[in-house]
């Protein structure tokens, strides 16, 4: 995904993220632990030893990955599995479309038209989200 914080906290594990990045951290989460040598073995038609080594890097001192050193070698492994890294980035969504009152409302229509077109059910399952949650707040006040 790609988001960047552009107000209040810095969060640095939602900074943007490249396709090369992205596809890395793919490969940290579908193994346990990767070495540049590993993934240089299965990239190495397509990229460079050091851009790789400079992109595991990257993502390490962007905390989302961490690593430790063997030898010569560093091991990386993921900081967050990948569902908790999908639930952060929906929470930072939902924080940005909060915290941007002019848009916000453009933002909220087109996320409905979205889940409309793909899917009538997950529409279904949003009204009746609203229902409770209004239903929740008229009982509390």
């Amino acid at each position: 995904m790609w988001l960047k914080s552009s107000f209040g906290r810095r969060k640095t594990s939602l900074e943007q993220l490249g396709e090369l990045e992205t596809e890395l951290m793919e490969r940290a989460w579908a193994h346990r632990e990767v070495t540049v040598r590993d993934v240089y073995n299965e990239m190495h038609q397509r990229l460079a030893y050091t851009t790789l080594m400079t992109t595991l890097d990257r993502l390490y001192r962007k905390g989302l990955l961490r690593r430790r050193r063997e030898g010569k070698a560093y091991f990386y492994s993921a900081a967050l599995t990948e569902q908790q890294y999908r639930e952060s980035l929906t929470g930072h969504f939902f924080e940005m479309v909060l915290h941007d009152s002019e848009n916000s409302s453009a933002i909220l229509s087109r996320f409905v038209e979205a889940v409309s077109e793909t899917d009538e059910e997950m529409l279904e399952k949003l009204d009746e989200i609203v229902k409770a949650k209004r239903k929740k707040l008229s009982r509390s006040e």
